[in-house]
């Protein structure tokens, strides 16, 4: 039987795979597209949900709305993203994609999250439950269960 120890040292190198693992997908991301992890959740969201507001695409991300007009700012830097201001209310913003927005995120491998949201969901709903207390109780032990975070996996700032 291994000691506490010896245990402690594998949670450890574990957590410390699934932090290289985002790293990796995040430069990856970064070198190749010139996009980042959160950048490509907002470019996949509005390719899916036409006319989108800002505000509500903040909330289906789980992202600020600061954090996503600053995202919104640089994918309309780039020309994937354009806002169009409302015929009835010009007050009203809606963000579409555009062609060059299609093309990056059909060129661009899949986000971290999404295969793993992918086999997580084949998992038995004990598993699936276990992973989350477990996860949920070394978030915990390391002070971390209080922090905000998005469902995203990136590294860096979103």
């Amino acid at each position: 039987m291994k000691s506490n120890q010896d245990l402690s040292g594998e949670v450890l190198i574990a957590i410390r795979r699934v932090i290289r693992a985002v790293d990796l997908h995040s430069k990856k991301l970064s070198q190749e597209y010139n996009l980042t992890g959160p950048q490509a959740l907002v470019l996949k969201e509005i390719s899916v949900t036409k006319g989108i507001t800002p505000g509500k695409l903040a909330k289906r991300v789980s992202l600020s709305q600061a954090t996503i007009t600053d995202i919104v700012k640089r994918l309309e830097s780039r020309d994937c993203v354009k806002r169009i201001r409302g015929m009835d209310d010009r007050r009203k913003v809606v963000l579409e994609i555009t062609s060059a927005g299609i093309k990056l995120i059909d060129t661009a491998p899949p986000l971290l999250q999404e295969k793993f949201t992918q086999r997580f969901n084949q998992l038995a709903d004990w598993e699936q439950t276990l992973l989350l207390s477990s996860l949920q109780h070394v978030a915990s032990l390391m002070d971390a269960d209080s922090l905000d975070a998005a469902p995203l996996l990136t590294s860096g700032a979103p």
